[in-house]
């Protein structure tokens, strides 16, 4: 299915799909569903909590430095998901390893606004003490390369 062939109720097939795409390590579905004004809010006080405004800024300020700390493709696995409306609800679990060989398994809870069939804005709960403890500042990766 196309980010075009979108029906008004199937919000939740998907974002069912693109979360079992993402169980599969394949991040393409998400990619192709991001609206060009896309919103990404990791909610919480740690480095990696901020509004990102934008798909470039969350391509480049969120997800390639997500890609630096993680050794293999992101895996995120889908548990729950609830829908009403343009709202869908995602309780999900992190399968992954960092590039230093530690376990990288969050748990989050994703609030997903859709429009049209784009994700517009994606807010997510997660345990940033964890994200912290094992990926560090969302910089850090950047700085160890130059």
């Amino acid at each position: 299915m196309k980010a075009t062939d979108h029906k008004p109720n199937d919000n939740k097939s998907i974002v069912q799909h693109v979360f079992d795409e993402l169980a599969r390590s394949n991040s393409q579905p998400l990619l192709d569903r991001l609206a060009e004004d896309f919103r990404f809010v990791i909610m919480g006080t740690g480095s990696w909590s901020r509004s990102f405004e934008g798909k470039a800024a969350v391509l480049a300020e969120l997800f390639a430095p997500l890609r630096e700390k993680i050794a293999d493709r992101i895996t995120i696995v889908p548990v729950r998901l609830v829908a009403e409306g343009d709202l869908v609800v995602v309780e999900a679990r992190g399968r992954n390893t960092t590039r230093e060989g530690k376990a990288y398994d969050n748990t989050y809870c994703n609030v997903i606004r859709l429009e049209a069939g784009q994700f517009k804005e994606w807010i997510e709960y997660c345990d940033t003490l964890l994200v912290e403890k094992v990926l560090g500042p969302p910089g850090e990766a950047a700085k160890q390369l130059t």
